[in-house]
């Protein structure tokens, strides 16, 4: 219990007492006037119920408050609001109390699944992929950290028109290229053919409008795309030739994710494959059909109807019997429940897919599903760039590999010029350049709140000042480096009689780290635990310049050093929620 939750108790105890007032919450907050005092307490809810002046209420609440002389010191009421200045014993309790339950969790008897990444395979991960990727990761391990148990999962789009664009380049122009053959991961090679199969296909539209032919019917009449959706239909109905060929392409596709994957620092519990599960949607639409929740259109294309429910009438099996997403996001979902003893489903999917999920949630409702009201997604706004959108098809994309090379590059570049490294071996640097680079670019992409689009700029992500990943992870290295340096061992302390105003402060901070991961949790905000241990960070440095610590006597020293160690574990932890590591040595 941190030190706001323990005023927050004895605020309920006094409230019953005093006014026999039960369950009434009363908002506290950090003081941030100039009026003395830790906590400020609004008495306004108070007012409508009693009937008080504010003021009188806060007086009230004061002197109950300083009566019992082991939580609070001293109060000051200001217009309703009521400051309270807590003793020093509280905060040496909080940071003891800290100390005894940093690693301890209580445990929530709930499973919950996140999906995330879920990539098509016709092409490189690129900037989106990432921010997607390590928002899933880093909300997994906060569940985690909140006491969830938590399966990260992903599924591969490796069916569809998507996949036979790039196979249908690859015959009619790969000249055999394989992986091995030309140099170049297995994504980036299938992605190159995905693109020149969009630059053949917008050729052959221009020809045909040129003809006279209206630009919609071109698109549907190209060459290209007919034959692009014969080859899906040759899939679906298994033809060996089409088989083989999807198998090893997406075979490629694979371990350059995996490579990715590896870099980047995310990983998967479970994979399920759309080619599996699109089969489990069609079976759902004709338990739909039996049901009367679903209808069949005069063409043979299965709808559902969501008219009342303020949506549109949704496509779920084409005329001739393909697939569509809908489908089989359906089958997903329903053999993700049947399979594991999940309680909550999340989808970690952009925005422009809000209304897709809408849908995917009514419609299973409409089948029965109960545990549909468990399904969450977790919409996040897109990564842009200064030049505005990427555009896969036409090869208009920041590729995932590369842009990680590239913080690495100038994480190197960063730290030479600082002069940062130089007391480092040639492998230790090696790892720093690495530790720094990615740190860069996960704490630009999670300090952002999900929901927002953003703009991501390289440059400033990497300043070793700021509100920035190098920087939180500099402040790491420097208590290392001093506990190193005073060789720490983690002892009990002794009795402290008083701590300063940078120790308080710093120690309220530390206080509030499960409550913070608890509301990232709830919020799903990766957001939430980034900028909080930047506020960790920015209150040690402000302790630090302030008070001496190795040449401070006795069991100040003590105090000062395991109070740096425990901000060190807290850093270290706060960073790991979002994927990030930290070095000894900067």
């Amino acid at each position: 219990m941190n030190m706001k939750d323990a005023l927050q108790k004895k605020l309920a105890e006094i409230t019953e007492s005093l006014y026999q007032i039960h369950d009434l919450p009363i908002e506290i907050q950090d003081n941030k006037t100039d009026f003395e005092g830790d906590y400020t307490i609004v008495t306004f809810p108070l007012v409508k119920v009693l009937r008080k002046n504010p003021e009188l209420i806060g007086m009230e609440l004061g002197g109950a408050l300083t009566a019992d002389d082991s939580l609070v010191e001293s109060f000051h009421v200001v217009k309703g609001f009521l400051n309270v200045k807590m003793h020093d014993a509280s905060f040496l309790s909080a940071f003891q109390e800290i100390q005894d339950n940093f690693d301890k969790t209580e445990a929530k008897n709930e499973t919950v699944m996140v999906e995330y990444s879920s990539p098509n395979t016709n092409k490189p991960l690129h900037l989106g992929h990432i921010r997607n990727n390590l928002l899933g990761y880093s909300v997994s391990e906060i569940l985690k950290e909140a006491g969830y148990r938590v399966i990260k999962t992903q599924i591969i789009n490796d069916r569809g028109i998507h996949i036979c664009k790039s196979m249908l380049a690859w015959q009619k122009s790969g000249s055999k290229e394989t992986p091995e053959s030309t140099g170049l991961k297995g994504d980036k090679l299938v992605g190159n053919y995905y693109v020149a199969f969009d630059a053949q296909y917008k050729k052959e539209i221009a020809a045909l409008v040129n003809q006279g032919m209206d630009e919609e019917q071109a698109k549907k009449q190209a060459p290209a795309i007919l034959e692009a959706q014969q080859m899906l239909l040759d899939w679906e109905n298994g033809n060996p030739e089409v088989r083989t060929l999807w198998e090893e392409m997406n075979g490629w596709v694979y371990e350059g994710f995996g490579e990715t994957y590896r870099r980047l620092g995310v990983d998967f519990d479970q994979v399920q494959y759309e080619s599996n599960t699109y089969i489990l949607g069609k079976d759902l639409i004709q338990e739909g059909l039996r049901k009367g929740v679903l209808y069949r259109r005069e063409d043979g294309s299965v709808w559902c109807d969501l008219t009342d429910e303020g949506l549109d009438e949704k496509l779920l099996l084409r005329s001739d019997g393909t697939s569509v997403y809908m489908t089989q996001d359906l089958g997903t979902a329903v053999e993700r429940f049947k399979d594991n003893d999940i309680q909550k489903l999340i989808y970690t999917v952009g925005n422009e897919q809000d209304y897709h999920f809408v849908v995917l949630f009514k419609i299973l409702k409409k089948l029965g599903y109960h545990w549909a009201d468990q399904l969450q997604h977790l919409s996040y706004g897109m990564v842009e760039l200064p030049e505005g959108k990427m555009k896969s098809r036409e090869g208009t994309v920041v590729d995932a590999d590369d842009l990680m090379q590239e913080m690495y590059a100038t994480a190197k570049e960063k730290a030479e010029e600082l002069g940062k490294m130089e007391q480092l071996t040639d492998a230790e640097k090696e790892t720093s350049y690495e530790t720094i680079g990615m740190g860069a670019l996960k704490y630009f992409m999670l300090k952002v709140d999900p929901r927002k689009k953003m703009l991501f700029n390289p440059a400033e992500s990497i300043d070793f000042n700021g509100n920035t990943g190098p920087f939180i992870q500099y402040t790491y290295a420097r208590i290392q480096s001093l506990l190193t340096k005073a060789g720490y061992v983690s002892q009990e302390l002794q009795a402290q009689t008083s701590i300063n105003s940078y120790e308080k402060a710093l120690i309220t901070e530390l206080s509030n780290f499960k409550e913070v991961v608890r509301k990232a949790a709830e919020s799903l905000s990766p957001a939430l635990v980034a900028n909080y241990v930047y506020e960790v960070v920015k209150l040690y440095n402000s302790f630090y310049q302030n008070n001496p610590v190795l040449t401070a006597d006795g069991d100040q020293k003590s105090f000062r050093l395991a109070l740096s160690y425990l901000t060190a574990r807290t850093i270290q932890k706060s960073l790991a929620l979002l994927g990030i590591r930290t070095v000894n040595r900067m």
